[in-house]
C-alpha cells in the first residue's frame, strides 16, 4: 500500500512538472504600438526600462538587445534579439528572471 502511494505521488508530481513546462513554452515578443496603461516599472537604467503589467512584461530600449526570461526554476521561456523600442511578451502569471545585457532582475506578473 505504501509503496503505491508513493508512486501516485512521483506519477503526480511528474504529471504538474511536465505542465508547467509546457505553459513555460517559447512566446514571441510583439512591438507596442500604443501606449499600455497600469504597468509597473521593476528595474531600468540608462538604455533599457523593464516594466510589468497584468500577463505581460514590456521592455522600452533605446537599442537593439539580446533579451532573456527564465522561469524562477532556470527554464528559459524567451532568448530573442528585440530592436529598439517597446517590446511586449504575453506570460502565465508566475515569477520570471529577465536578462537585459547587463541588467539582471525578477519580475512577478
Amino acid at each position: 500500500m505504501s509503496r503505491r502511494l508513493i508512486r501516485i505521488f512521483i506519477a503526480l508530481a511528474v504529471f504538474i512538472a511536465v505542465g508547467f513546462v509546457s505553459s513555460a513554452t517559447a512566446r514571441n515578443w510583439e512591438p507596442v504600438r500604443v501606449v499600455i496603461s497600469g504597468l509597473k516599472t521593476v528595474a531600468h537604467d540608462s538604455e533599457v526600462e523593464i516594466r510589468v503589467g497584468s500577463g505581460c512584461l514590456v521592455v522600452s530600449t533605446s537599442q537593439q538587445v539580446q533579451i532573456k526570461v527564465f522561469t524562477i526554476l532556470g527554464q528559459i521561456v524567451s532568448s530573442e534579439t528585440i530592436p529598439a523600442g517597446v517590446s511586449r511578451l504575453n506570460l502565465s502569471h508566475g515569477v520570471y528572471i529577465v536578462k537585459v545585457g547587463d541588467l539582471t532582475c525578477k519580475v512577478a506578473v
